[in-house]
């Protein structure tokens, strides 16, 4: 390794006007990660988390959700790029619903829920440098969003890319700001200390916060869950769901041995030998929705006994330094989740959910079933499944960036009728194409059309 990696990383970041707090966040990372630190939870170092409330059966008072959801602010994080679609600007820019992006509906979402409880519940993104103009750009279409002595945004922190070999902060003369990336979400609580916005919103008069991230258009504010939360008089809540065959990947909560503390492991965390009992998801069923209650005054005291530096578990991603050439040069980035916080606070407490408030979008393949007629938004702008959403599984080769799926795609098939849809090869789909039952098509091995008006099954089209 080299002697001078870290200092030449604080440097960097100090030239770059990153604020202390990160620069001292991102060191006690570096120290994690050159000690050999790799952040493995290894299973048999905890026990399967089994108990956990559901919201179902809550007995909550309405004018408690009222009362709770005046002192909330909804946090949503922004600071994703979309890269693995292909994309260079705001994920949440994407249109989701007709014309309607992801943050349009946020902000329908934060207005209706204005509307019908009085709450002013502020909406604050947390951007990154690369997210931050072309979103507020879009939120000005709704000047009636802004809370007076609030901002709309605080910055998500940068920290360099380390070249794998020795720690370095990598030079990438080409474009400089791939030298550069987010410092994770586990950056949130030192982003909301260090640009101020935790003394804002508390000095406001708020008391919790709301988190989730913006591809996430199920996490809507939710006075029930509030008013649960309130009641808790807990510093920290998680909303986690019921792991299915497609969530064996995921980040899943479970209980360390040695202290009984419930903590989160992500993939990352997790060694080659564990991934089967990882994957488990009878062992293990709950997996972290990255929806986020937080109690702002019991975050800002943590904050300020530890320096505004939360002790989170470190994250290590081995990557290249342009995302898309493999065979550039070799970096690691350092990074936390937000998740992992609730092993931090003493009394942090779960609440299990069902999957109407885990809608994210990763893929073209998330992103087809979120635009089709499985889905309606309701009046106060919630997402509601018709069905159950069916699986899909579009040709990478063809569908994998937003282009080329808005190419193949330019009108939402109706998947209302789908339990499956298996797109091989290059397919353009026509108007007005109803998908249905376990539906299929085999690459024919040259481009092809579905036309207008048919069905697409089983038997391919109808």
């Amino acid at each position: 390794m080299s002697a001078d990696g870290l200092a030449r990383a604080r440097q960097k970041m100090h030239d770059a006007g990153v604020p202390p707090t990160a620069v001292e966040a991102f060191t006690r990372l570096y120290g994690l990660l050159e000690s050999g630190e790799t952040g493995i939870v290894a299973e048999r170092d905890v026990t399967p988390l089994t108990q956990v409330p559901h919201l179902a059966d809550l007995d909550v008072d309405e004018e408690a959700g009222r009362r709770a959801l005046a002192v909330t602010a909804v946090i949503k994080l922004n600071g994703g790029l979309g890269t693995s679609m292909g994309m260079d600007r705001a994920k949440s820019l994407l249109r989701v619903r007709g014309e309607r992006t992801f943050l349009a509906v946020i902000a329908e979402q934060v207005l209706a829920a204005r509307a019908s409880t009085g709450a002013r519940l502020p909406l604050v993104l947390m951007n990154s440098f690369r997210t931050r103009d072309d979103s507020l750009a879009a939120l000005a279409a709704y000047p009636d969003l802004r809370v007076d002595g609030l901002p709309l945004d605080f910055l998500q922190n940068r920290e360099p890319k380390l070249r794998a070999d020795d720690l370095t902060p990598v030079e990438w003369p080409v474009d400089r700001d791939l030298e550069w990336c987010p410092a994770g979400h586990g950056d949130l609580y030192v982003a909301l200390y260090a640009s101020g916005t935790l003394t804002a919103l508390l000095d406001a008069g708020f008391r919790y916060a709301t988190v989730a991230n913006s591809d996430n258009l199920g996490a809507a504010p939710d006075a029930r869950i509030a008013a649960w939360f309130a009641g808790t008089r807990a510093p920290f809540a998680a909303e986690v769901a019921r792991r299915t065959r497609a969530d064996r990947k995921g980040g899943h909560l479970v209980v360390r041995a040695c202290d009984g503390r419930i903590v989160l492991r992500e993939t990352a965390q997790t060694l080659p030998v564990d991934a089967e009992a990882a994957a488990d998801i009878h062992t293990h069923p709950y997996f972290n929705t990255n929806n986020l209650w937080l109690d702002l005054r019991a975050l800002a005291a943590e904050l300020e006994r530890s320096g505004g530096v939360l002790h989170l578990p470190l994250i290590r991603n081995d990557k290249t330094v342009d995302p898309t050439d493999p065979t550039s040069t070799p970096v690691v980035q350092i990074e936390s989740a937000m998740g992992a916080a609730i092993e931090v606070f003493d009394g942090a407490v779960m609440l299990e959910v069902d999957r109407s408030r885990f809608l994210p979008v990763k893929t073209t393949n998330d992103l087809l079933v979120l635009r089709s007629d499985v889905y309606r938004l309701t009046g106060d702008q919630r997402l509601v499944g018709m069905v159950d959403a069916p699986y899909v599984d579009l040709d990478p080769a063809h569908f994998k960036t937003i282009a080329a799926f808005d190419d193949r795609l330019p009108v939402t098939p109706s998947l209302v009728g789908a339990t499956s849809l298996r797109v091989q090869g290059d397919w353009t789909f026509g108007r007005d194409v109803a998908v249905v039952g376990d539906a299929v098509l085999i690459d024919p091995g040259t481009p092809s059309v579905v036309p207008d008006g048919v069905q697409v099954g089983p038997a391919g089209i109808a």
